[in-house]
């Protein structure tokens, strides 16, 4: 594992995604490993901490997720942009070399059975927590969130650093068409 990478207390874990950043999803099952992008990825609750993600019926890597009951939810960086555009578009379905074509680099975590997509900034382990209606109605799942870690050059005693790190180390923001936006500079309040 990456030097830079460091565990996240859990009750802070929702901070790793309340930026609302487009998000890497990765999943493993019967020893298939697969990695989409999604965009609306949102924390839910604290304790314990919970997150939402949509994934479409058609995915593989929903699949995944409803037969392991796991997967991870990583916050990529400017300098996976493209990577991040591919593994949006691609489909392992269709591209049985996908990760490969696309570029992305697993590494594990001692305890957690889950592909880890290295050069992110963030990653949250979640065990899925099943709910039917919603899955199938509305392409929403709820994941409590296990395990979170974070770059330390980007993240570090609770919250983002951004305007200190490498411009490559900022999130990536969807807008539409493979059009994103990098996080901007911080604004802070008056007290």
């Amino acid at each position: 594992m990456d030097s830079h990478i460091s565990p996240v207390d859990l009750p802070k874990a929702y901070r790793l995604i309340n930026h609302g950043p487009t998000v890497l999803v990765s999943a493993r099952h019967a020893g298939v490993d697969n990695v989409m992008a999604a965009a609306w990825a949102c924390a839910l609750d604290f304790a314990p901490p919970k997150l939402t993600v949509v994934l479409d019926k058609s995915s593989k890597t929903r699949e995944l997720i409803e037969s392991s009951g796991t997967f991870v939810i990583q916050v990529p960086t400017v300098a996976q942009l493209q990577l991040t555009h591919e593994v949006g578009t691609l489909s392992l379905s269709t591209e049985p070399d996908k990760l490969k074509i696309c570029g992305v680099e697993l590494f594990g975590i001692d305890g957690h059975d889950l592909p880890f997509v290295a050069g992110c900034s963030a990653w949250l382990a979640c065990k899925l927590i099943p709910e039917p209606h919603n899955q199938q109605t509305y392409d929403l799942f709820i994941g409590e969130v296990v395990g979170a870690w974070a770059d330390t050059r980007v993240f570090s005693n609770g919250r983002w650093y951004f305007e200190d790190a490498d411009a490559s180390l900022r999130s990536l923001h969807h807008v539409a068409g493979g059009h994103f936006y990098a996080i901007g500079e911080p604004l802070t309040t008056q007290d």
